[in-house]
């Protein structure tokens, strides 16, 4: 006896190549993605503005502009804090942007090796 299976299920090689077509597909839409995440420029302040940072989506630090008032030299510790939450929140900001991004793509399928 054969089991039937419901159209549009298995189906052998054409079916597969459809398969095959469509990972191919997402392949290239995440790496255009990819190349376009690495490019963009983000701007994240910490404490009130005090403290800039400019990454790029490939997680290079492009530039740090700390303002004259929060440098005491009294309190280091102050501005080495400021600094840390900013290089930390701009890190975390373009990590959260990728990964929704590369959401919208994959449908959040998760392929091991594939993306």
């Amino acid at each position: 006896m054969k089991a039937r299976l419901p159209k549009g299920m298995g189906g052998g090689p054409s079916n597969m190549q459809s398969v095959i077509r469509q990972a191919q597909k997402m392949q290239e839409d995440m790496e255009a993605l990819q190349t376009e995440l690495d490019a963009k420029e983000y701007d994240i302040s910490a404490g009130g503005g005090v403290v800039k940072v400019k990454i790029m989506g490939t997680l290079e630090v492009k530039s740090i502009d700390i303002s004259p008032e929060v440098i005491d030299p009294e309190d280091p510790e102050t501005l080495s804090d400021l600094l840390v939450a900013a290089v930390n929140e701009a890190i975390t900001k373009v990590n959260e942007t990728n990964e929704a991004a590369k959401e919208k793509i994959t449908g959040n399928l998760n392929i091991p090796g594939m993306f």
